[in-house]
Parts: structure tokens; C-alpha cells; sequence
């Protein structure tokens, strides 16, 4: 599996605005960042949000993120770019859902694949209309961090 992309995000735009607009917080793109065991990525807006969480880091397969754009026929001058999706961490090389109840490890660090990221109405107004439905069963992966470290985009 390669590692693509690493993104934060200091506070939520969509979790936790049910009924109301989305957040208008930035997505960050990393170099580097630093993972913490039990709490996920340091100055991610998930970090210690809660004891055990199952979405203390997220995964987004660039595969998917690329049949996305090819199904709704979006030319890359008009693409959102994945960070629209608010995954921490786009990957290629692997099927996501196939990690669901495994450990697995990226560049030393260990994680847990805990469930998968279900997609939102959100998604429809983040990337397109008609993202939420076509995200059934590949929204990403939820996942914890069992050990520290730090992870490095390819």
C-alpha cells in the first residue's frame, strides 16, 4: 500500500452539523505527521476526540476517489481534489474494506481496521451529486492506531 496523501483538519465541517451548513474549517495536507497510539493524528480534529475510538485516523483508497471522477465524467480541471472525501490518509495499492477487522501496518506504525467510513448526504455536496450512493461500501476505512509514529506521503 502506498501512501498518497495526508490530511488534517483542525474541527469538523460535517460531523455533527446535522441540519445546519457545513463548517468552513480547512483541510490541511501534511509532508509528514505524527501518529499517537489510542488518540490518532496529532492536530487532527479526531485526536483524543474520545476514549477507544474506531476513527481515530481515516483511509481513502485513490482508486476509488479516480472511478469517482470517471463515473460522474469530471475532467481533472474540474475535479475536487480528495481532500474533498476528509479522509486523513489516501492510499493506493489496497482494498480498503479487505482490512476491516485486521491489524495491518504502513511504514511502522500499526493500525486496527475497525469499520468502514459509511458515506453522508454530505458527500453529494462535497464532491458531487450522487457521491453518497455511489460510495456505498467504498467510503474508506476507520481505523485505530495501535502504535506511534510517523508517517511520510510517497
Amino acid at each position: 500500500m502506498r501512501l498518497l496523501h495526508i490530511f488534517i483538519s483542525p474541527e469538523h465541517n460535517y460531523f455533527g452539523h446535522h441540519g445546519q451548513p457545513a463548517g468552513t474549517a480547512p483541510v490541511v495536507e501534511l509532508e509528514e505527521a505524527e501518529l499517537v497510539a489510542g488518540s490518532g493524528i496529532t492536530g487532527d480534529r479526531f485526536f483524543d476526540y474520545k476514549e477507544n475510538y474506531k476513527g481515530q485516523v481515516t483511509f481513502f483508497g485513490q482508486e476509488i476517489y479516480e472511478s469517482l471522477c470517471e463515473k460522474f465524467g469530471l475532467p481533472p480541471e474540474n475535479r475536487p481534489p480528495p481532500s474533498a472525501f476528509r479522509r486523513n490518509l489516501i492510499t493506493s495499492g489496497q482494498d480498503l474494506n479487505a482490512l476491516i477487522g485486521q491489524e495491518f501496518e504502513i511504514q511502522g506504525v500499526r493500525f486496527a481496521g475497525i469499520a468502514e467510513c459509511t458515506p453522508c448526504y454530505w458527500m453529494d455536496q462535497a464532491f458531487h451529486p450522487g457521491t453518497e450512493a455511489a460510495l456505498k461500501n467504498h467510503g474508506g476505512l476507520r481505523a485505530k492506531v495501535l502504535t506511534s509514529g510517523v508517517l511520510r506521503r510517497e
